[in-house]
């Protein structure tokens, strides 16, 4: 990395941008203003910070922009990081936005009677086939993940498993597919993570962004 480069903010589409903006901006960032146009295919954004442009990525992208070093820092679910691991990745603060949940699902019409002590093999569709077979692992039960990115609560209803692995926000997407939440992996929320080569090769801007960031979530 040189150190004459502009500094990356990768940051997420979708619903966590409209609640990582507020605190962008109380972190003095003013995005250009392209980035507002939803309709723009415009990914990289320039600041009102010469030495700091924004680009805007999939929630699942933004962890591997960071560990990989394209971005320098990001705004990541601990879904996403929980997930894919990346030792080069230092999460040191939570924003307290973005606020759900990581459950497993079945179909209601005989939710009750699930006892997951007696289970010993399971098929389950998510987009977190990761978590998934360890959180299974750690009871001793083998996961077969079927990896989808979508539409996760038709797999049940059309015979493809009978559990899925999936955020719940209010259970409404749930109920509407006639399912049930019947376990919590874990809570979720966004969290500012940094490129660990980064953080120790420039210091003094990356950690500087961090206290900003640092200021602005206990402002919120």
């Amino acid at each position: 990395m040189q150190n004459n480069e502009k500094l990356v903010l990768a940051l997420p589409k979708g619903r966590i941008l409209d609640e990582v903006m507020p605190v962008v901006g109380r972190a003095g960032i003013e995005v250009e203003p392209e980035f507002a146009n939803e309709n723009s295919r415009q990914l990289r954004f320039s600041t009102n910070h010469p030495g700091l442009d924004v680009i805007r990525v999939r929630n699942f992208d933004v962890a591997t922009f960071v560990a990989f070093g394209a971005a320098h820092l990001g705004v990541a679910g601990n879904d996403v990081l929980m997930e894919f691991d990346y030792p080069e990745i230092y999460a040191p603060l939570d924003l307290d936005i973005g606020h759900c949940r990581l459950a497993v699902a079945a179909p209601v019409d005989g939710a009750a009677k699930e006892d997951p002590s007696r289970w010993s093999h399971v098929r389950v569709a998510t987009k977190y086939p990761e978590i998934t077979r360890r959180h299974f692992a750690a009871r001793g039960v083998q996961a077969e993940c079927i990896k989808l990115n979508g539409a996760m609560e038709l797999a049940p209803s059309i015979g493809l498993c009978r559990y899925i692995v999936d955020l719940v926000q209010t259970g409404s997407t749930l109920k509407a597919n006639g399912l049930v939440e019947i376990e919590r992996i874990a809570d979720i929320s966004s969290r500012l993570i940094l490129n660990r080569a980064a953080l120790k090769t420039r210091p003094d801007e990356v950690g500087g962004w961090l206290q900003r960031f640092r200021e602005a979530a206990d402002a919120a």
